[in-house]
């Protein structure tokens, strides 16, 4: 994984994950792709905030909004929130979930 610096200004928001920040920005080309693979963003904020989200749901959606796909796969960041444990990312979905329904 290579390092990354989240720009709040940017709607970004940074991921820690067992030593290494990414950078996560829900940018529209990144929201689009996550809404085709989960569907309705609005579902998804609804399953969220039902605690209904499944685990894949959160990487897919964290996977689309990752600044740098080079840092690492898609399973590597799945495994990595699992190193780490949901408590730890929550605040982060919780940022992107805000930017979705609030914009930046």
């Amino acid at each position: 994984m290579s390092a990354g610096v989240a720009n709040p200004a940017r709607g970004e928001a940074a991921l820690d994950l067992g030593g290494e920040r990414l950078a996560l920005r829900p940018s529209f080309g990144a929201l689009v792709a996550a809404e085709q693979e989960l569907g309705p963003l609005f579902d998804l904020v609804e399953r969220a905030a039902d605690g209904k989200l499944s685990l894949a749901d959160l990487v897919a959606l964290f996977w689309h909004c990752l600044v740098d796909r080079d840092a690492l796969s898609r399973e590597a960041l799945g495994e990595a929130i699992v190193a780490v444990g949901l408590a730890k990312v929550t605040p982060v979905l919780k940022a992107i979930l805000q930017q979705i329904l609030a914009g930046k």
